[in-house]
């Protein structure tokens, strides 16, 4: 029983990283229609940066991470600014493939940066004693990441819910005619949306990196938060977040049952399953909320 719960505790923290990454696809999705595929990039990027600022230029911890998750939101404004704009009203697969090129550009970035391509990093120095419960030890790293998470999702539902530029992109994300009618500046909503999804990527990013450290490759993980995506609607932000815990959960048990290396399977058979079982579902559950 201690051991199923030391997992169900580390399943539950890569969830919650898994289902911010999803709440950064989804919330781009609502307001623009797009699929951005540079989201791991992002994440990468945002924990390299952050690392860059505490260890490179000597800046404390706390100011390295609130400079880093800035700088962040600003180059997700700035790159809709100026490349993805361009693609509105073009063909789905234009975003796409803009994304796409765009992440892969961010990665060549590091990737010629010696001391980023040939090594792990640590960023700060936390806990590393067990915070024990009886015979239970739960990691600090696992429960910084849970906390984090409640945090920055109920920060979210009040940004939604009662500020001004919070209703306005929910108004764009439900109807950009009816929004812009209305004098919602539709276009400023676009940038918002991809600054927000940026900084969340990037955020989720700053809490992976006590778990596996910062590397070139931490990024894959978008790879399984994007079925975590699919599986909430693309219409759902509470329903993005849930899936993730759900997957980052399920994959642990898997991991706990399964021989080694199943667990990575789980998150795309859960996917294959959902859309062989509902073929139109998730897709028309979409199509109908944004209808209303």
């Amino acid at each position: 029983m201690l051991t199923f719960l030391q997992v169900l505790t580390s399943g539950i923290a890569i969830g919650c990283v898994y289902g911010l990454v999803a709440l950064s696809f989804v919330l781009i999705y609502k307001a623009t229609e797009t699929i951005s595929f540079m989201q791991g990039d992002l994440l990468m990027l945002g924990a390299f940066t952050v690392l860059a600022l505490n260890a490179g230029v000597g800046l404390p911890l706390w100011l390295a991470i609130a400079l880093g998750l800035g700088l962040m939101v600003g180059l997700g404004a700035g790159l809709e600014r100026s490349v993805l704009r361009r693609a509105l009203g073009q063909p789905h697969l234009t975003a796409v493939l803009l994304t796409f090129g765009l992440g892969l550009m961010m990665r060549g970035a590091l990737t010629a940066v010696p001391a980023a391509s040939h090594s792990m990093h640590r960023l700060g120095q936390p806990a590393d004693e067990a915070l024990r419960l009886g015979g239970l030890a739960l990691a600090p790293a696992h429960l910084m990441v849970i906390g984090a998470t409640l945090l920055v999702a109920g920060a979210l539902a009040l940004f939604f819910r009662h500020t001004r530029l919070g209703l306005a992109l929910r108004a764009c994300s439900e109807d950009p005619r009816a929004a812009a009618l209305s004098g919602v500046p539709v276009a400023a909503m676009h940038t918002l949306a991809w600054a927000l999804g940026a900084g969340l990527a990037a955020f989720a990013g700053l809490l992976l990196a006590p778990i596996t450290f910062i590397h070139l490759n931490m990024g894959l993980i978008a790879l399984k938060a994007f079925p975590a995506a699919v599986l909430g609607g693309m219409s759902s932000l509470s329903g993005a977040l849930a899936a993730g815990v759900f997957l980052g959960v399920v994959e642990a048990l898997a991991g706990l049952a399964l021989p080694e290396g199943a667990k990575d399977m789980v998150p795309y058979l859960l996917l294959m399953g959902a859309l062989l079982l509902f073929p139109n579902g998730l897709g028309s559950a979409a199509g109908r909320e944004r209808a209303r």
